[in-house]
């Protein structure tokens, strides 16, 4: 049986897949990159960032979301078959939803990290985490359906 049109926009076709496996990858990757800088040469510049009502040393903060990041960065890109995939990128989304309040607090105190020195680039900031989300989600997804089912 021949593809349609709809599983191709839908994600079940061939190019559906091969986006869904270049975010899966770009996003594996980005999350095993920011681990390392956060146990390398970013360490400083994430303390910074650590916001000061988190009950804990930053630079333990530091050290264990980048031992996170790049647990959740390999498993990203070493799970590829469900159900194990659309597990990974819920983790992945949750992920992003829990250090979404670290980024607020970026914001809302104006620190300054990465380039991001203006309340303008602070608050792009915030709006890009949706897309984190959204592609954690989307890497997960079993085949275009949703990753609730």
């Amino acid at each position: 049986m021949g593809r349609t049109d709809t599983q191709v926009e839908d994600g079940r076709g061939r190019t559906g897949r091969v986006a869904r496996g270049l975010t899966k990858v770009a996003l594996g990757a980005a999350l095993v990159g920011a681990g390392v800088a956060h146990l390398t040469v970013a360490r400083e510049e994430f303390q910074a960032q650590v916001p000061e009502w988190v009950p804990f040393d930053p630079d333990d903060v530091v050290v264990w979301s980048g031992y996170a990041e790049i647990a959740l960065g390999a498993a990203t890109l070493l799970a590829w078959r469900q159900p194990a995939r659309a597990r990974v990128g819920r983790l992945g989304a949750a992920f992003f939803v829990a250090v979404f309040p670290g980024n607020v607090a970026q914001w809302l105190e104006r620190k300054d990290g990465f380039g991001l020195d203006t309340d303008e680039k602070r608050a792009g900031r915030l709006l890009g985490q949706p897309a984190m989300v959204a592609a954690a989600l989307y890497a997960g997804d079993r085949d275009g359906a949703s990753t609730a089912r």
